[in-house]
């Protein structure tokens, strides 16, 4: 397979694409960080320097499951281009800008998978999609919050029945050291999870360019390069993000603060293994939210938690859009 354009084209490409990734760290950040800023468990200067480092080392404890996922399972191998890639990123990038500058916790993923499919489908109609791919990532929109709420839910009354008989200082000082563990697990699921979405893309892009031979693999440098973006852009920190999350949705404790982290942590894990691009953003408020509600109703702000739902709901078909006019006017030149 010969090269369609020229290598510094090519490094261009793959340079936004760190950049998205660079991007979703920031975006993200708040994921990672929210819960255990809030409780004041850690400062935020060294909350951002912990997530940062445990999104970085991800790589060493997961496959290349979700990366192979996004690279051949959403978009058909032979439809892409360097054009539908670049229709693509400005897609998804312009969507997390928009909605970092809202303040909405959105999703950074189905950004990426809305922008590849608005791309593919300009390009190529209905045919250009993989279904298979397409559709399990579309239902993960809906399962992986589910799955977090359920998960907080059952940890949150599993440990209050465990600690009745504890006295409140004694759990909320346990946790606090608790909350460093359950913070690091959480930031190596985005990580894992996160960061292999752009190496997907990196990786089908040097395929249709045929730098990877015949068989699609995801090389060392592009896996290395990935993870350092994801966690330059945690450290800088997604302050709006982390103020919606942290504390507009509910008030947190160190305790619940933990029992949010775990579960999501375990819903990353999970999906990571499964090669299933889930949104690590919609499956911490998942948590967070059956934490909250396991204190009471009301103690959840259910009016912010609408609108972050429709934030979700708009994320792929607005990245879609975005992104197939982007290749209409690209085609163009």
């Amino acid at each position: 397979m010969e090269p369609t354009i020229a290598f510094s084209a090519l490094v261009a490409i793959i340079a936004v694409a760190l950049i998205f990734d660079f991007i979703n760290g920031l975006h993200d950040a708040a994921n990672s960080i929210a819960t255990v800023v809030s409780t004041r468990v850690l400062p935020p200067k060294w909350a951002v320097i912990w997530a940062a480092f445990f999104n970085f080392v991800a790589f060493l404890f997961f496959g290349l499951h979700v990366a192979d996922t996004v690279g051949r399972g959403i978009v058909q191998p032979d439809v892409v281009d360097p054009v539908i890639i670049v229709a693509a990123l400005a897609g998804a990038i312009s969507w997390n800008l928009i909605t970092w500058y809202l303040g909405l916790p959105s999703s950074s993923s189905h950004a990426l998978i809305g922008g590849l499919a608005g791309a593919a489908l300009a390009k190529a109609g209905l045919a250009g999609l993989a279904w298979g791919g397409f559709n399990k990532t579309a239902m993960a929109i809906v399962g992986s919050p589910l799955v977090g709420f359920a998960l907080a839910v059952s940890i949150m009354i599993t440990l209050s029945w465990a600690l009745r008989r504890a006295t409140p200082f004694m759990v909320d000082r346990g946790f606090r050291h608790l909350q460093l563990v359950s913070a690091a697990l959480y930031s190596l699921g985005h990580g894992g999870n996160d960061a292999q979405k752009t190496m997907g893309i990196i990786a089908v892009l040097l395929y249709s360019q045929g730098y990877l031979g015949d068989t699609f693999h995801v090389p060392l440098w592009v896996v290395l390069s990935a993870q350092a973006a994801m966690g330059l852009g945690t450290l800088m920190g997604g302050w709006r993000i982390v103020k919606t999350m942290g504390s507009k949705i509910t008030d947190l404790r160190p305790f619940q603060g933990f029992c949010a982290e775990t579960a999501g942590a375990m819903t990353l894990f999970g999906a990571t293994w499964l090669g299933i691009p889930v949104s690590t953003t919609h499956t911490i408020t998942g948590s967070i939210v059956g934490v909250g509600a396991v204190k009471r109703q009301s103690a959840v702000r259910w009016g912010l938690a609408g609108t972050i739902v429709w934030a979700w709901i708009f994320t792929i078909p607005a990245a879609g859009l975005i992104s197939a006019a982007t290749y209409w006017v690209v085609s163009l030149f």
